[in-house]
């Protein structure tokens, strides 16, 4: 029975472990764009909430508005939108990345997109509210969540140069570029959707690759 209680007691300790140092690893990245107070830090830290989710949860569907910003610890996350009744993936993001539906979670409109977990997942999040109040409570979060907001459009950007390219496997080639790290773990039809090439069309491509 003591024995239990320790164990009990050192799996609670490494937890808290595990979780702080993912807290600096929150706080590092912010610090990276923009130095952050350290009443700025603390505030976070007491904000941010903890989540995990099996794969194939909705963390957002179209229509609804997105209220939160996440933060990936581990896991996959992609996002689409439908074209007739096709998805259309338009991102993925994987841990260390920052997830939201930029045009719902700004305006507190209904998303157009649908943001979905690929593997289980675990994340920590703030809401719309707190986010806000943290901008007007620390000015120079603006800088960091405009920074934010622009990768976002540039990970938009970067997926139209790569559909403007004329063949799959010249696509197909800029995504191994750019993700390869994504290869193994996002199944073959959402990088077929993401490049606007069919499941077909993208399993030649890789087997002429090998």
């Amino acid at each position: 029975m003591v024995i239990d209680k320790r164990r009990k007691r050192n799996m609670r300790y490494l937890f808290y472990q595990r979780q702080l140092l993912f807290m600096e690893q929150i706080i590092s990245l912010l610090n990276g764009i923009y130095p952050l107070e350290q009443e700025n830090v603390d505030y976070l830290c007491n904000i941010l909430e903890n989540r995990k989710t099996p794969r194939k949860t909705l963390l957002l569907k179209r229509g609804q508005v997105c209220r939160h910003v996440y933060f990936i610890k581990k896991g996959l996350i992609r996002a689409y939108y439908l074209r007739g009744n096709n998805e259309v993936c338009t991102w993925f993001m994987k841990e260390g990345d920052v997830v939201l539906s930029v045009g719902s979670f700004y305006t507190q409109q209904p998303s157009r997109e649908t943001i979905e977990t690929l593997e289980e997942t675990e994340l920590y999040y703030i809401s719309n509210t707190e986010l806000q109040q943290m901008y007007q409570l620390f000015p120079g979060f603006n800088f960091i969540g405009r920074v934010l907001t622009e990768k976002y459009y540039l990970q938009a950007e970067e997926r139209q140069i790569a559909l403007q390219l004329p063949w799959a496997r010249q696509r197909y080639a800029y995504f191994m570029e750019h993700h390869s790290e994504l290869v193994r773990r996002v199944p073959g039809k959402y990088i077929a959707s993401y490049l606007g090439t069919t499941q077909e069309n993208l399993s030649r491509t890789r087997s002429k690759r090998q």
